[in-house]
């Protein structure tokens, strides 16, 4: 249980207000050659989104003793990330969506060439802003976020979600697409938290990659459900995309209702991990009732 003292919403609303400040003044300025490029960099990354792997990177670096300065360049490369993979997800040849948060996609906003070139310039920001700490960690940070990253993370389960549309996949078949997907920049934004501090205890890295792990499959359940559920002006992104699109999903797989059941056990486990960190855990216990509990 989180201590009476605590209120998560209180430090969620301040590190998301302060996180967006950090991403603002990283991002170039609209008014920088080439404008229309940073324009639409500034436009798919700011003013919008729930901001939780940055709570993530953020709640653990507090827990590790991470500085402030180190901790914030971690959350924002993680958003940056994350703000880059849904440009080209919502792209036409991805998943195709002309919503995002509310607003028109980064290629219907601007135009499919643009929003390409805005995931990669994203993407390279990212570890341009770790490496510009110069933190002795900043390598490992780096390995951590590129791994994520790629083939063997958020790519590759873009690719194998690509390749199933239409296919019935077992359960575990769907779980390594989502540990690739979603998990692996759930974990790595943990991760990178408790990195960024000068020395970390195996303890309680290995704590942190198991409470990532649950949160990332809670998270992909979670969107599941609120995509069978939930309607558009909600989710800020068009709802029922999974079922028009005949994927596979955790609802489908195993129905609503154990699905719940699953978001329900994932919680439990996840503040059992954290069990025998104190109060200084309060924003990570905050983070996983947020995720597990978002309104189905």
């Amino acid at each position: 249980m989180t201590t009476s003292a605590f209120v998560f919403d209180h430090w969620a609303r301040a590190h998301q207000q302060h996180v967006e400040q950090v991403l603002a003044r990283l991002l170039p300025g609209e008014q920088i050659l080439p404008e229309r490029l940073h324009e639409a960099m500034r436009y798919a990354v700011l003013g919008g989104g729930k901001r939780v792997r940055a709570l993530l990177s953020y709640a653990a670096a507090e827990l590790a003793g991470t500085s402030r300065m180190t901790a914030d360049a971690s959350a924002a490369a993680v958003e940056l990330i994350h703000a880059f993979s849904l440009v080209h997800d919502d792209m036409p040849c991805m998943d195709d969506d002309d919503l995002r948060r509310g607003k028109p996609s980064c290629h219907k906003q601007y135009d499919d060439a643009t929003a390409l070139l805005v995931g990669d310039a994203l993407q390279s920001l990212a570890f341009e802003c770790i490496a510009e700490t110069q933190a002795p960690q900043a390598l490992k940070q780096v390995q951590v976020l590129a791994q994520a990253t790629g083939s063997r993370g958020m790519c590759g389960g873009q690719s194998i979600d690509l390749q199933s549309t239409g296919k019935r996949l077992t359960r575990a078949e769907l779980e390594t697409m989502h540990q690739y997907k979603t998990g692996a920049l759930i974990r790595a934004a943990t991760l990178l938290g408790a990195y960024a501090a000068p020395d970390t205890a195996p303890a309680l890295i290995q704590c942190l990659e198991q409470y990532s792990q649950k949160m990332g499959l809670a998270f992909q359940v979670v969107d599941d459900i609120l995509d069978a559920t939930a309607d558009t002006q909600t989710l800020g992104k068009t709802a029922g995309k999974d079922a028009l699109q005949d994927k596979s999903t955790y609802v489908s797989l195993l129905g609503l209702e154990e699905a719940k059941t699953l978001v329900e056990a994932l919680y439990a486990e996840a503040l059992q991990l954290l069990a025998g960190y104190g109060a200084q855990a309060d924003p990570l216990r905050g983070i996983a009732k947020f995720i597990c509990e978002r309104p189905f």
